[in-house]
């Protein structure tokens, strides 16, 4: 993926906002919050994304891929795309489309409703694809009610 493809992507996600910061990264925001990051790299494209504890566990030692810089070393769950082999350009979609949903769902649903984006429009995140065919497709979430639960 390029910088053109990376920038067209997130500017396709709603109530998404771009803004050109940190020595000339391509920084993608909703609500005010930072969802993904393309750049860093002089001499190649990077792209850097919010993922899960799981997710990051998994993809930090993967080839091409590594712990953000100045992000995961405070702690955080960011992960740098940084060189070959990496991740395929449908797998690094799916990555900046969950690190965009698990940042709206941190996003007040007043400030959801401010920037147009309805109760219920952005779902819980879709399955983490770092867990393939084996992750669960509909657990719920919810509490359980009744006499055996």
């Amino acid at each position: 993926m390029n910088y053109a493809a990376f920038n067209k992507f997130c500017a396709a996600l709603p109530a998404s906002t771009y803004v050109v910061q940190w020595g000339g990264a391509h920084v993608w925001k909703v609500a005010g919050k930072v969802f993904a990051i393309g750049g860093w790299e002089d001499d190649r494209p990077s792209f850097t994304f919010k993922v899960t504890a799981v997710a990051f566990e998994i993809l930090k030692a993967q080839p091409g891929l590594r712990p953000a810089p100045y992000l995961a070393s405070r702690g955080m769950s960011w992960i740098q795309h940084y060189a070959k082999p990496g991740l395929r350009d449908a797998e690094l979609k799916d990555y900046l489309r969950r690190s965009y949903q698990i940042v709206l769902q941190g996003v007040s649903k007043k400030k959801r409703a401010e920037l147009g984006l309805a109760e219920g429009s952005i779902g819980r995140p879709p399955p983490d694809p770092s867990l393939g065919a084996n992750a669960p497709q509909n657990v719920s979430t919810a509490p359980r009610r009744g006499r055996y639960h």
